[in-house]
Parts: structure tokens; C-alpha cells; sequence
């Protein structure tokens, strides 16, 4: 088997789970790639072969059964750009907090490659979001897997945001910026903006204000066959464009629009694991504690 990793550093408690991860890869004889500046930093950390290919972004991953994400969610929307158009299957390892995208704990490594290697597993194809831009913003990355924010700068006054859809006047948000989710963001900054949870495979967008000066704007779900554009105002020279954790300033005349992306985001789902289960447990729904000293 043909896997490429991809990866964040992480702490001391978990670098025996790391080294356990290569020690049983190169036990199995896997053909490893590693990204260039992981490969640098576990030179440093734990005991690997130091023939070991690397490669970048860019980069063709022809032959490649597998990416392994080692990080969290936010290693594992970064390793969706490394994939791209390939869709090659990523298989999420959480080595941080919240893991709602990497859902294999770093203490289930050795069931999560039996998994691997026995075909013991679905794959998860999830919607991307493209922003489409009258100038280069992205520097040709123009797609994520959670959500685009127009956002304003620092502690400048709010912005507006003049919203269409398909070419329709919407809306014009009064606000610190405008959230695009999609369903797998859905459970980021847009929930934090008082967005619904989406299930993931739902085609649509969810479109959520930050902060709104008008309280009675509420966020909408639109079909993500939809084309959102915006046009922007404001005090300053220039606001955010955030497309996942990428931000950059882009000059107020700038105008940009989003729709869902041509290729998908293949992400490898064990069979024990599920979205809803994930939710009870990440969001803790259904925790009380009074129910705790109950028998």
C-alpha cells in the first residue's frame, strides 16, 4: 500500500503513538511519502528511515491508496489542498482537541490501519466550497472543505456585505462579516455564528452573518447549486476573504463569489464511526450532569 503523510507537530505524550504508527507501517513494508516539512520535523522527534521520499504541494500523487492526516481538524483542511482534484482518500489521525473531520484517536492507530488494510471501511465524499475572484486572492488555491468568510480587518467598523444569489439581491449585511458553510463547516465558525448543523451529505450552503447589527437577520440554507457573489463596503481600504484557516486582505473593489467546487473531498470512515455519534460526542449533546449520581 502507497501512503503519503501529511502532518502538525505534536506533543511528547504523543510521539510513542507516532513511532508506533511508522514502526507498524514499516513492519508492513507500506510505500511511504512524507511532506517536506513534516518529514524535517520527525527527524528531530522520533526514529525514521531517512530515505524516505517527501514531496510539497503540488505535487502528483499518482499511486496513492491513502493520505494520512496527523494533526486535527485544521491539519486535516490543510492536507485537502495537497490532495485537490486527485481525491485521494485522507484518513483523519486526531492528535488535537476537538477532531470532528479527524476522528481516529491516536490511541486506535494500530485499529484504524488493520481497517486500512482489510478494506474494512466507506469512504465519505464531502462537498467543496470554490471562490471564484475578478484578481488572484488565493494564489490558486481557490477551494476549502469548511466554509469562505468575508470578514472585516482588526477593529475596523463593521462592513456590508451586498449578497446575491444566482445573480439575486439577497441581502446587504450590516455586520462584522458573512460565514459560507458548507455542510462539513457547518459544525465550525458558522455554528459559532449561530448557524444550524447540516448533515453532511445535504447539497446545500448555509449562509450566517457575525455579528449583524440588524438581530432579526437570521443564517439561510441554500441549495449549493447556487452561485453567492458580494459586493463590499466600508470605512476601510480593504476587508478579510477567509477560505478555511487562509486569510487574506483583499482591496474593498475586489468583488468575489463562491459555489460548490467540481471535485470532492474523499475522507476514509470506518465503519464503527459515524457523524451523528460524533456530534453527541464532541458537542456533548445529551450531558447532564445530574444524571451523573444517578443509578
Amino acid at each position: 500500500m502507497k501512503i503519503a503523510i501529511l502532518g502538525k507537530p505534536f506533543s511528547e505524550q504523543i510521539a510513542p503513538y507516532i513511532q508506533e504508527l511508522f514502526d507498524e507501517l514499516l513492519r508492513r513494508k507500506a510505500d511511504l511519502m512524507l511532506v517536506e516539512h513534516f518529514q524535517l520535523y520527525l527527524q528531530n522527534t522520533i526514529q525514521i528511515p531517512n530515505d524516505i521520499p517527501v514531496f510539497k504541494r503540488g505535487d502528483s500523487l499518482a499511486g496513492v491508496d491513502v493520505v494520512l492526516s496527523i494533526g486535527g481538524d485544521g491539519t486535516l483542511l490543510d492536507t485537502v489542498t495537497y490532495v485537490g482534484a486527485q481525491e485521494v482518500p485522507i484518513l483523519g489521525i486526531n492528535t488535537g482537541r476537538l477532531g470532528f473531520l479527524a476522528t481516529i484517536s491516536h490511541d486506535s492507530i494500530n485499529v484504524a490501519l488493520d481497517a486500512l488494510y482489510e478494506g474494512d471501511y466507506s469512504l465519505d465524499d464531502r462537498a467543496l466550497i470554490r471562490v471564484d475572484s475578478d484578481q488572484e486572492v488565493f494564489e490558486g488555491i481557490n477551494f476549502g472543505l469548511n466554509e469562505f468568510s468575508v470578514l472585516k480587518r482588526d477593529s475596523s467598523s463593521m462592513i456590508v456585505v451586498h449578497t446575491y444569489i444566482d445573480g439575486e439581491y439577497l441581502n446587504s449585511y450590516w455586520a462584522d462579516g458573512v460565514v459560507v458553510a458548507t455542510p462539513t463547516g457547518s459544525t465550525g465558525y458558522s455554528l459559532s455564528a449561530g448557524g444550524p448543523v447540516v448533515l453532511p451529505q445535504t447539497n446545500n450552503f448555509v449562509i450566517s452573518p457575525v455579528c449583524p447589527h440588524n438581530l432579526n437577520v437570521r443564517p439561510l440554507i441554500v441549495s449549493d447549486r447556487s452561485v453567492i457573489s458580494f459586493e463590499v463596503e466600508g470605512r476601510s481600504s480593504s476587508y478579510l476573504a477567509s477560505l478555511d484557516s487562509r486569510s487574506v486582505p483583499v482591496d474593498i473593489n475586489v468583488r468575489l463569489a463562491v459555489r460548490r467546487e467540481n471535485f470532492v473531498a474523499r475522507l476514509v470512515k470506518l465503519h464503527h464511526v459515524n457523524f451523528l455519534s460524533t456530534l453527541r460526542s464532541k458537542l456533548n449533546w445529551g450531558m447532564d450532569n445530574r444524571n451523573l449520581f444517578q443509578k
